[in-house]
C-alpha cells in the first residue's frame, strides 16, 4: 500500500463519519423545531384577548347628575321610534332655549310637512315657541305635553359672517367709483340643524346638519340688507336637504323599531308537529309514543314476549 492509499482511507473514514453525524443531527434537530414551533404557538394561543372598555375609568366622569347605574341602562336601552306617536317641531335658539322671535322662515313649516307625509307619525305640527313655559329640558318638556307629543323636533340655525376689501378696491381712489364698484367681498357660512328630542327618557336621538356657504361681491350701499337676503335665499335653498336628512334618520328608526319586534316575537320549533283533531279529542300529546298494533290485534310489544315465551319451552323440552 502506498502513502497516498494509506492517507486516502482515513480521509474517507472521517468525511463518512462527518457525513452521519450532520444527518443525524438534521434528523434530530427537524423534531426540535417543530417542538418549539408548537410551544410557541400555544403560548400564543394561551394569551388573553384584552377585554373591551364597559365602564368609565376617568373619575371626574362619575361626578355629574347621571349615576353609573343609570348611565348603563341608558346605553343598554334599544332606540326605536314608537308607532301612533306625535311630533312637534320646534324653533330653538342659544342653548336649545325656545326661540320666541317671530318665526318668518319657512324651514319649521317644511319639516313638519315632510315628517307627516313619512306616514310615521299620526299628527305633525309646530309648536308655538312663546307659549309660557320653564326654561331648561323642563320647559321642552313642558311644551310637548301641551301638544301631548311624544317627539319634539328641535330646529335651528346659525350664520357667521365676514367682508373684506377685493380688487375692486382702487374704485375708492376715485369719489365715484368707491360709491358703485364691487370693492368688498361679503362670505356667508351657516348651519341648518335639527334634533329629535324624546319627551319621555329626555333622550336625544339623533342630530342632522346641513351647512351652507355663499361669497359675493358687493358695493358699500344696503351691506346689512343684502346680507338678510343672501341668509334667506340659503335657508330656502337648505331646507329640502335638511328635510331629506331628517326623514332619512326617521326611516332607520323605524327599521329599528321592526327589528326590536321581531326579536321579541317568540321563537317556533321547528321539530313541533301540529295537533290533529284526533289527538286534540283523546287529550294525548302530539308527540307521546303509541304502540302500534300487528294485524292479529296484538301489539307489537306483546309479540315479542310470546315469541321469547316460545322458545324458552322448546328448550326446557330439550333438556
Amino acid at each position: 500500500m502506498s502513502l497516498l492509499e494509506s492517507l486516502r482511507i482515513p480521509t474517507l473514514m472521517a468525511l463518512s463519519l462527518t457525513a452521519g453525524s450532520l444527518a443525524l443531527a438534521g434528523c434530530g434537530a427537524a423534531p426540535l423545531r417543530a417542538s418549539l414551533r408548537r410551544t410557541a404557538h400555544t403560548k400564543r394561543r394561551r394569551r388573553p384577548a384584552p377585554r373591551p372598555l364597559v365602564r368609565s375609568h376617568f373619575t371626574r366622569d362619575r361626578s355629574g347628575a347621571l349615576s353609573e347605574r343609570n348611565l348603563r341602562r341608558i346605553l343598554a336601552a334599544p332606540v326605536f321610534l314608537e308607532t301612533k306617536a306625535r311630533v312637534g317641531v320646534l324653533p330653538v335658539a342659544t342653548a336649545f332655549a325656545p326661540d320666541r322671535s317671530v318665526p318668518v322662515e319657512e324651514v319649521a313649516g317644511a319639516l313638519s310637512r315632510a315628517m307627516e307625509d313619512t306616514g310615521h307619525f299620526d299628527v305633525s305640527t309646530e309648536v308655538a315657541a312663546d307659549w309660557p313655559s320653564n326654561r331648561g329640558t323642563a320647559g321642552l318638556r313642558e311644551l310637548a305635553a301641551r301638544y301631548r307629543a311624544e317627539y319634539l323636533l328641535l330646529y335651528r340655525h346659525r350664520f357667521v359672517d365676514r367682508a373684506h376689501l377685493n380688487g375692486w378696491g382702487w374704485g375708492y381712489l376715485t369719489v365715484l367709483g368707491a360709491l358703485f364698484v364691487p370693492a368688498s367681498t361679503v362670505e356667508i357660512a351657516g348651519v341648518l340643524e335639527a334634533t329629535l328630542f324624546e319627551v319621555k327618557s329626555g333622550t336625544l336621538l339623533f342630530t342632522v346638519n346641513q351647512r351652507v356657504y355663499s361669497k359675493t361681491s358687493e358695493n358699500i350701499w344696503n351691506r346689512e340688507s343684502k346680507k338678510r337676503a343672501i341668509r334667506a335665499r340659503l335657508l330656502t335653498q337648505a331646507t329640502k336637504a335638511l328635510a331629506g336628512k331628517v326623514v332619512g334618520k326617521i326611516g332607520r328608526l323605524v327599521a329599528a323599531r321592526d327589528r326590536y319586534e321581531r326579536a321579541q316575537e317568540p321563537r317556533k320549533n321547528p321539530n313541533s308537529q301540529a295537533t290533529s283533531p284526533e289527538t286534540r279529542g283523546s287529550g294525548r300529546r302530539p308527540n307521546a309514543s303509541v304502540p302500534h298494533t300487528s294485524a292479529r290485534g296484538i301489539t307489537s310489544g306483546s309479540s315479542s314476549c310470546h315469541v321469547q315465551a316460545k322458545a324458552s319451552k322448546r328448550l326446557s323440552r330439550r333438556g
